[in-house]
């Protein structure tokens, strides 16, 4: 509870590219900066789903084959690198853990990066070309209940976490 007796925003788990960390797959950000003021008065939880999986930065682009992020989850669809590697063990494994610290603090919402194997939330890069579609971490997340957003978010309603 704030001071005045609300209840406090919940917490927001956030792609880490979009507050500055250098951990993209070429090594770069996206740092984002007017996130400052969607985020303000929130805890933020930075993740990358990608490096929490085991993937080293900078590391091979990758992409969905198959379907998008559910599917993946399903076992429908996979992501592969560019020499051709199967990275869907890595993509999941990643997922579950930024899923994991989601809940640990008691995240309601996301803030992720679009168009990413991982984290995209309206369009990812599968089967060669970018497609509607949700990325592996935005998949996991809203099976939890988790409110997911995209990079271009000006405000964040105030809701607490539904239990899934």
């Amino acid at each position: 509870m704030s001071e005045k007796g609300k209840p406090e925003p919940g917490a927001v788990l956030v792609s880490a590219c979009l507050l500055g960390r250098r951990c993209r797959f070429d090594g770069r950000d996206k740092l984002t900066p007017q996130l400052g003021v969607v985020l303000e008065g929130r805890r933020v939880i930075p993740v990358c789903p990608e490096e929490l999986g085991g993937l080293g930065t900078p590391r091979p682009p990758c992409q969905l084959q198959g379907g998008d992020g559910a599917a993946v989850l399903d076992g429908d669809a996979t992501v592969v690198d560019v020499d051709g590697n199967d990275r869907r063990a890595e993509f999941v494994k990643g997922a579950e853990a930024a899923l994991a610290e989601a809940v640990a603090g008691g995240a309601t919402q996301a803030i992720l990066k679009d168009h990413s194997p991982s984290c995209g939330v309206r369009k990812v890069y599968r089967d060669g070309a970018l497609l509607p579609g949700e990325g592996v971490l935005t998949a996991l997340l809203r099976r939890h209940g988790i409110s997911v957003h995209d990079e271009t978010v000006t405000r964040l309603p105030s809701r607490h976490r539904k239990k899934p």
